[in-house]
């Protein structure tokens, strides 16, 4: 159970049955009466926010929330397939909830995921993953004053902006937390 001086950025809390994480907060204490807290939740099983103030005596629900290693598997359909290394229970996610992040999953590789009462709410990936450009144009020798940077597409089709030195066939890591380049690994 949370009390409401426990509220901040980031926490997770359970209202009326459904998990929400405080998305943001703010502290008011007014001159008479009681100290509040407003904050902005979103929920985490359909993604809508909502404002909500609290009083200092009010109490709030932990959510039934647990994470797990897992490995993902394969693809079937449009559903994402982990496995569990221990115990080989498979847990299937859909690509709606994982968005750009299909792009970055590899065979074999460890994901946390974040269950609600043992429903997949989430998945975190790693947060560097190498790929290999698959195309992009060549880039201009000697410009390199500024940051400039040239579309590039990675082997299944996902685009990023890369710098002008990075060609066709390089090794590049890509933050799988913005989907944008990190660096070149190595050259082709």
């Amino acid at each position: 159970m949370y009390s409401a001086s426990d509220l901040r950025k980031g926490l997770k809390i359970e209202l009326d049955g459904e998990p929400y994480i405080v998305t943001d907060f703010d502290f008011c204490k007014p001159g008479k009466g009681q100290a509040l807290y407003r904050c902005k939740l979103k929920s985490m099983l359909s993604g809508g926010t909502m404002d909500r103030t609290f009083r200092s005596a009010d109490k709030m629900e932990k959510p039934d929330l647990s994470e797990r290693e897992m490995i993902f598997s394969y693809q079937e359909g449009d559903n994402y397939v982990f496995m569990d290394g221990e115990s080989y229970e498979e847990v299937r996610v859909s690509g709606e909830a994982l968005g750009n992040q299909i792009y970055f999953l590899d065979p074999d590789m460890e994901c946390t995921i974040l269950f609600y009462r043992e429903r997949p709410l989430e998945v975190t990936l790693p947060f560097f993953v190498e790929k290999v450009i698959a195309e992009t144009e060549p880039g201009a020798r000697g410009d390199t004053a500024t940051n400039v940077t040239k579309p590039a597409k990675i082997q299944n089709g996902y685009e990023i902006h890369v710098p002008l030195f990075v060609n066709e066939g390089d090794r590049v890591r890509i933050d799988t937390r913005t989907g944008d380049y990190a660096d070149r690994v190595s050259k082709a």
